[in-house]
């Protein structure tokens, strides 16, 4: 048993940036793979002690996503903060990304969920194809169109944020 769990711990870091690429919130980020770590506790043996944790893992925190997604779909809320003048003010942001993972980030948020997903546990995370389609439950073709179209997608958006950079200087 606490080989088990040593086994899924030893994955921790690499749930953590899976879903800090899917949400792009820290906070909802830790809360997901604090919602896959119990989940997948409580189903301990629903896991196959011959394989490495990581595929099972993977699946539970994609199917989580994609629950989380949907709810909040459904229950899409505005809620308006006010402010006391004592808490508005300002301070400089601290910014440690470079303006380049910055872009992608802010791209890979524009594609569609089962975009993302897919091209996050291909190209991030060092899934096979088949593993991936696998673990989200979709055939592999669909899988490696998900991946191209996604692709596509974010190199369209990237151009157009490379554009947005670029200033142009007329001379009179």
């Amino acid at each position: 048993m606490e080989q088990r769990k040593a086994a899924i711990l030893a994955e921790l870091p690499r749930l953590r940036r899976y879903s800090r690429a899917l949400l792009r919130d820290p906070d909802a980020a830790d809360d997901l793979v604090q919602d896959c770590l119990e989940r997948a506790l409580r189903r301990l043996d629903n896991w196959q002690t011959d394989e490495k944790p990581r595929r099972w893992l993977f699946t539970i925190m994609h199917n989580l996503f994609i629950d989380q997604t949907r709810r909040t779909r459904r229950r899409a809320e505005v809620v308006t903060l006010t402010l006391d003048d004592s808490e508005a003010v300002s301070a400089p942001a601290e910014q440690h990304e470079s303006i380049a993972t910055r872009e992608i980030m802010d791209a890979l948020q524009e594609i569609r969920p089962d975009r993302r997903a897919a091209i996050l546990l291909v190209g991030l995370e060092g899934f096979s194809y088949a593993e991936a389609a696998t673990l989200l439950g979709v055939p592999a073709g669909t899988l490696m169109s998900r991946v191209s179209r996604g692709r596509e997608e974010l190199r369209g958006l990237l151009d157009d944020f490379s554009r947005r950079r670029v200033v142009k200087v007329v001379e009179r």
